[in-house]
């Protein structure tokens, strides 16, 4: 499918060349060149037509599907989603170590890592019958632990996940580099509970002691439920920061 317009990247241009390939392929989806339900081009037609690499092509497809104008089908390829400029606010969570500073050295531990037929509460959440894999982690700092983290994800999903470095690696981008489905939205449920069992004796705190409770469902561009996960943090010493970033 050739484009509507003859623009092209320019390299003299000091704004990188994934960022103006995005700008002129969601002005191909504007103008109509590209309507909503077609398959756009392939990655190599994408190459030749705009001559960049495939890096800047898949950074440049990858900006689109996050605002919700392309979504990738497993064996089918890339297809237009939306015509429509997305509107409001994006929410941006901190997902890693760094809610606690740049200076701070998080240690992340797996306390237990195994696969569940019956998990009643997450599945409420994922609305699915497959097993699923449980992660538990628990993140200190100095030695001091901070919270506990929970994560329940579909088997089809990651189907690796029992071979991947789990410790090493943030589940976000686990699933985003090997995943079946890339994270597009979040939900997210933050309350105040209580401390109970294992619970106070994994995080080192009194029976009933107050914790920080953060609910995130993770989800596809075409709404697929691809994991959710729980953090009990200490009120004590835990940091929670979201930042809202107007979508241009």
């Amino acid at each position: 499918m050739p484009p509507l317009h003859n623009k092209t990247v320019d390299r003299f241009d000091q704004e990188k060349l994934y960022l103006q390939l995005t700008r002129i392929l969601r002005e191909e989806i504007h103008a109509g060149g590209w309507e909503k339900g077609c398959r756009i081009p392939t990655e190599e037609e994408l190459c030749r037509t705009y001559n960049v690499s495939k890096i800047t092509v898949r950074q440049a497809i990858h900006n689109l599907v996050s605002e919700g104008y392309l979504i990738k089908v497993q064996g089918r390829g890339t297809f237009v989603s939306s015509v429509l400029p997305a509107m409001g606010l994006a929410m941006k969570t901190r997902l890693t170590e760094e809610m606690f500073g740049e200076e701070v050295e998080v240690e992340k531990e797996i306390l237990l890592k195994e696969i569940l037929e019956s998990a009643p509460d997450a599945r409420s959440y994922l609305k699915t019958d497959d097993a699923l894999y449980y992660l538990l982690c628990r993140r200190s700092v100095h030695g001091e632990p901070e919270y506990l983290e929970e994560s329940f994800i579909p088997s089809r999903m990651l189907p690796d996940l029992g071979s991947l470095d789990s410790a090493r690696s943030s589940l976000y981008s686990l699933l985003q580099e090997k995943g079946l489905k890339k994270i597009f939205k979040v939900v997210q449920t933050v309350e105040v509970s209580r401390v109970q069992g294992e619970w106070a004796k994994n995080l080192r705190m009194e029976e009933d002691a107050p914790v920080l409770v953060v609910h995130r469902l993770l989800l596809s561009s075409d709404g697929t439920r691809v994991a959710y996960t729980r953090f009990l943090g200490r009120s004590d010493r835990y940091k929670f920061q979201t930042e809202f970033e107007r979508i241009r």
